[in-house]
């Protein structure tokens, strides 16, 4: 029997990488789908290849406004929610001296204020035991020049996951995290660097494993696979890194 069958799943940032990755693994597990992003042309092509009974939605991840609409969607279509994978995330590396108020407001907006919400604004929606999963980062707990903001962000969000675990279980509601390290993403090429220097930070990232590569998103997704299903129910407030040990370093 598939792992997911019966079950909705709701995806943010399910548009490309891992959230991508993760749609297919849910979809080939049985899930009924929900994904969202932001780019039309990535949100389009993530139709296509997930197919008409996948319901995909355009929505800013730190726009409370369309998180509201959003859940408004998952509850007309589906009714409830058996999972929600909040997994939209941004990143924008930049020397402290120069992070202006809105950088930093745009980047804890969407990784974790959206988060937050999205959570809260689901609780109606949960069926009886269902499962959240949260993408943090292996920088929550890792010092990393250039990612201050985005550090920050990600050590908040697994405090919360932390925090939510013991708050909702009394609902019946499961909340875990997943830590990537370095992952082959288009995240990546969205940095905004010149691209011999991006190619110059990738070589260095990959080196710096142990394992000596990038991890890729299906490697991720199997994770919250494992998340998502009754395989983890007596997981509570953890997370899983995925990052070839380079958290070890």
């Amino acid at each position: 029997m598939k792992k997911l069958s019966g079950k909705t799943a709701l995806i943010t940032g399910g548009s490309s990488g891992i959230g991508l990755a993760t749609a297919r693994l849910f979809r080939d597990e049985g899930a009924r789908l929900v994904i969202t992003g932001r780019n039309p042309d990535s949100l389009a092509r993530a139709q296509e290849e997930l197919g008409s009974d996948t319901l995909v939605i355009s929505s800013e991840a730190g726009n409370l406004e369309e998180i509201d609409s959003l859940m408004a969607q998952v509850k007309a279509r589906f009714n409830e929610l058996d999972i929600l994978f909040v997994n939209a995330g941004i990143v924008k590396p930049t020397p402290i001296e120069e992070v202006s108020e809105s950088q930093f407001d745009e980047i804890m907006g969407v990784n974790f204020k959206g988060v937050f919400f999205a959570i809260q604004k689901a609780l109606p929606l949960f069926s009886a035991n269902a499962s959240i999963i949260a993408t943090t980062s292996v920088t929550n707990q890792k010092g990393v020049p250039l990612f201050n903001v985005y550090a920050a962000s990600k050590a908040a969000l697994r405090s919360l996951v932390q925090s939510l675990g013991v708050t909702l279980i009394s609902r019946g509601i499961r909340i875990n995290a997943i830590s990537p390290g370095p992952i082959f993403t288009p995240m990546f090429d969205s940095l905004g660097l010149p691209d011999d220097l991006l190619q110059t930070r990738k070589r260095e990232m990959a080196l710096k494993s142990p394992i000596k590569r990038f991890g890729m998103p299906e490697e991720v997704a199997k994770a919250a696979l494992f998340l998502a299903s009754d395989d983890s129910s007596y997981m509570l407030g953890e997370q899983i890194v995925v990052d070839g040990g380079v958290s070890l370093l």
